[in-house]
C-alpha cells in the first residue's frame, strides 16, 4: 500500500471505532479480517498510527482546540481527520507539504484539506506549558481522581503508560518448568528472559505473534501480564484445594490456578457471560487442566452460588473495574469512561465482595483484584468490605509487605493491578 492509502485506512478505522464504541483492538482486527489484501507491514503501520492517536489524543483534541477546531463538536469522519492531521504534525512531525500530498483526494487516498483543516498546521506548540491532562494524555475529568492516586508523581506515573506494553507470557507448569520454556522460546530466534516478579512469568519486548509458535500451541506458555500473575501468586494457593474464579472471563487466572492446583482438587470458574466461558474452555483443553470446571451463572445472586456456603478455599473476585491501569495496551479506554461509570462500579465491586463472603471457608482468602488505578475502585472498596464484615481481617499482600498489591508501569513495569487479601476469621 501506498504511505496515503494506508492513511485512508487510518481514517476509517477511527471512524468504525468512534461509531460503534466496540474495544480498539477488536475494531483493527475486524477491519483487517475482512481485508485480506493489506499486507503485514501495512498492518502494523496502520495500527501504529491508529494507537499513537489515541495514546495522544489529548494533545490532539487540545492543539485543534487551539486553532478554533473542536474534535468533540464535530462528526466522526471529521474529527477523526483532525486528529490525524493533528498526530502526523505533532508528533510524527511530517511537513506540511508532504501532508498535503498525501492528503490529495487521489484513489484510495484522503480526500483534500479544507481551508477549516489547514489551521492545524501553524507554528508548533511549546509542550512545556500544557495543562496536566493534556500533558499525561487523558481526559481532563479523571485529573482529581489520578491525583488522588499518584500525588506528585502524576506526572511520570502517566507517561509510563505513553510506552508501549512488552509482550508477558505465563509458562504452564502442568507442561513445563520456566528455563525449559524459555530454552523453546529462545529456539523461534525471540529474545526473552524471565520476569523479575512473577515465578513463572516470561518477556518478550518486542510485539510479537506468539500464537503462532509451537510453545503456545502446545499450552507451554499463555498471554498474561506479570502483574495478573501477582493476583495469583498471592492467593497461596495448594493443590487438592477447592477454588472459586468467580469473575472468571475468558479463564486467564483460572489457567493459572489450575496450573498451581496440579489438576489435583477443583477449580470452578464462573460468568455471566457464556461467551466469555467458551474461550476459557478451549484455552484449558490446550494446557492440559482438567480439574477446571466451567459455570455460567445469573449474577452474585445466583441460586447455585447460594448453595455453596463456605465450600472454597480461596474466592477471587477479579472486578468489572473501569480498566484505568490497562491504558498501556487499551489506550481508547481512557476515552470511553465516565464520572458515572465510577460510582455504578464502585457500587458493584462492593456489592460483589460481600456477595462472595459466605463462599469462603473459615481461614480461607477471599481475594479483590481490579486492573484500575483508582482509590475509589480499589483501596476504598477494601476499607468498606472490612467495615461491614468484622469476621475477616486484612492479609498484608502488597511488595515489601504492604497492605495491598499495587502496581503500575512506573513503579513495577506492568500494568496497573490492584489486590487486597482477606482471611475469615469467623463464621
Amino acid at each position: 500500500m501506498k504511505d496515503a492509502a494506508r492513511l485512508e485506512s487510518v481514517l476509517e478505522i477511527l471512524t468504525l471505532h468512534s461509531v460503534e464504541r466496540k474495544p480498539l483492538d477488536q475494531m483493527c482486527h475486524m477491519y483487517f479480517k475482512t481485508r485480506r489484501y493489506i499486507g503485514a507491514k501495512d498492518r502494523q503501520t496502520i495500527s501504529a498510527y491508529v494507537y499513537g492517536i489515541m495514546r495522544h489524543r489529548a494533545s490532539c483534541d487540545w492543539w485543534a482546540l487551539e486553532r478554533g477546531l473542536s474534535p468533540l463538536l464535530m462528526a466522526p469522519f471529521e474529527a477523526a481527520r483532525i486528529r490525524l492531521l493533528a498526530y502526523l504534525w505533532l508528533f510524527e512531525k511530517i511537513a506540511r507539504d508532504k501532508i498535503g500530498t498525501l492528503f490529495s483526494g487521489d484513489q484510495y487516498a484522503p480526500a483534500r484539506l479544507s481551508d477549516k483543516e489547514r489551521a492545524i498546521f501553524e507554528h508548533l506548540p511549546d509542550f512545556n506549558k500544557l495543562s496536566p491532562w493534556v500533558e499525561g494524555e487523558f481526559p481532563e475529568w479523571i485529573l482529581p481522581y489520578l491525583k488522588r492516586r499518584f500525588g506528585a508523581s502524576l506526572k511520570q506515573e502517566m507517561q509510563a503508560f505513553l510506552e508501549q506494553a512488552p509482550l508477558d507470557l505465563r509458562v504452564n507448569l502442568l507442561k513445563a518448568r520456566r528455563d525449559e520454556a524459555l530454552h523453546v522460546i529462545e529456539n523461534t530466534g525471540l529474545l526473552v528472559t524471565p520476569t523479575s516478579l512473577s515465578p513463572w512469568g516470561l518477556r518478550i519486548e518486542s510485539r510479537e505473534n506468539i500464537t503462532q509458535t509451537k510453545a503456545f500451541q502446545d499450552g507451554l506458555i499463555e498471554v498474561q501480564d506479570e502483574g495478573s500473575q501477582l493476583i495469583v501468586n498471592l492467593m497461596d494457593i495448594q493443590p487438592g484445594q477447592t477454588i472459586l474464579d468467580l469473575c472468571a472471563g475468558a479463564g486467564g487466572k483460572t489457567l493459572a490456578i489450575a496450573a498451581l492446583l496440579q489438576n489435583k482438587g477443583r477449580v470452578v470458574a464462573t460468568d455471566i457471560a457464556g461467551w466469555r466461558l467458551k474461550r476459557a474452555k478451549e484455552r484449558l483443553k490446550r494446557s492440559g487442566a482438567f480439574n477446571a470446571e466451567l459455570r455460567e451463572i445469573s449474577g452474585i445472586h445466583d441460586k447455585w452460588l447460594k448453595r455453596q456456603k463456605e465450600r472454597f478455599d480461596r474466592v477471587l473476585i477479579d472486578a468489572p473495574c473501569s480498566g484505568t491501569g490497562t491504558w498501556r495496551r487499551n489506550p481508547d479506554q481512557k476515552w470511553n469512561i465516565s464520572t458515572s461509570d465510577i460510582t455504578e462500579l464502585s457500587v458493584l465491586q462492593l456489592s460483589l465482595l460481600e456477595g462472595a463472603a459466605p463462599l469462603v471457608k473459615r481461614e480461607g482468602y477471599l481475594i479483590y483484584a481490579t486492573c484500575s488505578l483508582l482509590c475509589e475502585e480499589n483501596e476504598d472498596i477494601a476499607n468498606a468490605f472490612l467495615e461491614k464484615n468484622p469476621n475477616f481481617t486484612l492479609v498484608p499482600c502488597g511488595l515489601n509487605n504492604s497492605p495491598f498489591l499495587s502496581l503500575s508501569p512506573l513503579q513495577t513495569k506492568t500494568d496497573g493491578f490492584f489486590a487486597a487479601k482477606f482471611m475469615k476469621v469467623s463464621p
